[in-house]
């Protein structure tokens, strides 16, 4: 089991997309911690939320996924993510 997750930053106004292998909230707290590093991008903000979680077949599935939904470089796209679980599901079967 993998997925796929997006976290939202309000002072940033920036999505984060990321797969892992970990529970999403899981992954979600090491960013907090800034466990990746100061440098990362996650780094800048301390007040991320996970906004969407796509659970996947294989961690290959969902970096393929989390490649797709960055190529669309669109906030509009991605908040439609959030809001519309049907667009989640076209992604899990088609991508």
């Amino acid at each position: 089991m993998a997925y796929c997750y997006i976290i939202h930053s309000k002072t940033l106004d920036r999505y984060y997309y990321g797969s892992t292998e970990l529970k999403p909230t899981e992954r979600l707290e090491l960013h907090l911690r800034k466990y990746y590093g100061n440098k990362k991008f996650t780094a800048k903000a301390i007040d991320w939320e996970l906004v969407c979680t796509i659970k996947c077949e294989s961690v290959y599935q969902a970096r393929r996924i989390e490649a797709f939904i960055k190529k669309m470089k669109s906030k509009k796209y991605t908040a439609s993510l959030v809001s519309n679980s049907e667009e989640v599901d076209w992604l899990v079967k088609n991508v």
